[in-house]
C-alpha cells in the first residue's frame, strides 16, 4: 500500500492576506514561512508554528473566503488539557473571542475562534477525556 504520512499543508481562502497573515501570527503565534507573490502583489503565504509541526497557507480568494465563513475546517491539535487551558488563556489575554473549554467527542475543544473572514478555528485535546476541566 501507498503510504501517507499526515498533512503537508492546508489552504485557506482569505479576502486580505496581509490583515490575515497579521491576525494568524498574533493569535495562533504562525509565522510566514513563504510568500506568493504574483504580478509584484502578495497573493498567499504559508506560515507554520515554532515547531515546525504544521503549515497553514493563507490564499486571497475574497469570494471563497466569504463563502467559507461560518464553517469550521480547520481543528488543530493540543497535547493535554492543561495546554488547552493555557490556549483558552492566551484567547482570553489577546481578546480574542471563544467558546471556552467544552466537552468534544473524546477530549476537550475550544472552538468560537474566528479569523478576520469569520472561518472559524477550533483547537482539540489529542489526550482524551478521563476528567472535566
Amino acid at each position: 500500500m501507498t503510504v501517507l504520512h499526515g498533512f503537508h499543508h492546508i489552504k485557506l481562502p482569505v479576502s486580505d492576506v496581509r490583515k490575515s497573515a497579521d491576525w494568524y501570527e498574533r493569535v495562533l503565534g504562525l509565522d510566514v514561512a513563504i510568500e506568493f507573490v504574483e504580478q509584484g502583489e502578495l497573493r498567499g503565504v504559508a506560515m507554520r508554528d515554532a515547531g515546525q509541526s504544521l503549515m497553514i497557507a493563507l490564499r486571497e480568494e475574497p469570494g471563497r473566503a466569504t463563502a467559507l465563513g461560518g464553517f469550521d475546517p480547520l481543528a488543530l491539535g493540543v497535547p493535554t488539557l492543561a495546554a488547552l487551558r493555557a490556549w483558552a488563556a492566551r484567547l482570553d489575554d489577546l481578546g480574542v473571542p471563544h467558546s471556552g473549554i467544552a466537552e468534544g467527542s473524546i477530549g476537550w475543544l475550544v472552538g468560537g475562534v474566528t479569523d478576520p473572514d469569520g472561518i472559524e478555528i477550533r483547537l482539540y485535546t489529542l489526550q482524551q477525556r478521563t476528567e472535566t476541566p
